[in-house]
Formats: structure tokens, sequence, C-alpha cells
């Protein structure tokens, strides 16, 4: 297994990036890669996969995000090292709460790219959400380590309800998304981050105590 990178944007590096993908056959990853593939032939798009030098099935923490950017594609990775400044945001509040990177995993609460190619960056739609969240069932069923779910930004927020009916015991914290559009509105935004995932930390080093 390669060494974690010190620095976001890691996945920039055309070398980095090869190595990485020769890790996607990894067991920790491949149950979730074959969701990925499902979800993709349902909903006729791409669904990128976790990033191997995470957790995958052993992760203890679910960082729900919204939806894959466009620029996805380049790497194929829900990852926080790809070269945008929402992966180079969590990768610095991630490792600013001290929360290992074998006990993330990080997913889209619409899992697939819902981006024409060459579109801008967008919102997902209230019916994309909503056909979405019968894909949660599967992925839960797949982590069963789970000591908590952070849900990143509004639409990953609506996922609160479906991931309590189906998980109830499992601690659900809110923070705001890590893009930098929402992070450079307000000092609030990133202390709100910092506080969700220092409270994450706690639930995980609790979780092993």
């Amino acid at each position: 297994m390669p060494a974690e990178p010190l620095a976001p944007k890691s996945l920039a590096d055309p070398d980095a990036l090869a190595a990485r993908r020769a890790l996607i056959a990894a067991p920790h990853i491949a149950p979730i890669r074959t969701l990925a593939v499902r979800i993709s032939a349902e909903r006729g798009a791409p669904v990128p996969i976790p990033d191997p030098l995470d957790g995958g099935v052993g992760a203890r923490m679910l960082l729900l995000l919204e939806t894959p950017g466009p620029a996805v594609l380049r790497t194929g990775f829900v990852t926080r090292d790809s070269a945008n400044g929402t992966a180079a945001n969590l990768f610095r509040f991630l490792a600013e709460a001290g929360i290992a990177r074998a006990d993330t995993l990080i997913w889209n609460a619409v899992p697939w790219l819902i981006h024409q190619e060459g579109a801008l960056n967008r919102a997902p739609r209230r019916a994309e959400v909503a056909a979405a969240t019968p894909y949660l069932a599967p992925l839960l069923d797949l982590l069963p380590r789970l000591a908590v779910a952070v849900l990143a930004g509004r639409y990953a927020g609506e996922a609160a309800s479906a991931i309590a009916a189906l998980r109830p015991r499992l601690p659900v914290i809110r923070i705001p998304h890590p893009s930098p559009t929402y992070v450079c509105t307000s000092p609030e935004v990133p202390a709100r981050i910092r506080r969700g995932l220092s409270e994450a930390a706690a639930l995980l080093d609790g979780a092993t105590a």
C-alpha cells in the first residue's frame, strides 16, 4: 500500500494517480466497487469508487458528500486527494481532526455523475436525491463497523432520516459542505465543519476505548 499523501491534490500527479488505480481490486474496496458498477448500470452514468487508501468496508466513519463533480472522471475516485478546492479543504479538515484515513469512507448522497460532459458543477435535483436514497441500504450493509455518519451539505443532510431508519443507533452529524464556495462565505462555516469533525473523532475514539 502506498504511503498516505502528506499534502492535498496529490492525484494531480499522473504517477500518483496510476499507483492509486493499481489498487482498485483491493479486497476492502471490491464490494463497494461492485455496488458502484451496479448503480452505474441502473442509472446510466459513471459512479466513482472510494479511494483505496481509505477504509473501504472496514470504515468506521461514513462521510457523505452531495454528488461527484464534473472533474471526477479524471481520477474515477471519490477522494480527498483530487486536484480541486473541495477535496483540498476536506483533506485539511480531516487531518486537523486527527481522523485516521483507514477509518473513513467518502461517498456521495447522489453517487452517480449528474453533469453533462463539459457542464459546470450544479446541485442535485430533488428527483435525483430521491432516486439515490434506495442505494443507502446496500451501502450501509457493506459497512458493519460504522460508528458515525457525517453528512456534508444540505443535500447530503437529507439522508439523515433514511440513515436513522436503517441504523437507528448510528450517530449522525451534519456539517456544511467543504466547497470553497461555502467555506469562504463566513468564518462560522469552517468552524462548524471543525466542530462536527471533532465530534466525529471523539465518537471514534470512544468506540475504541
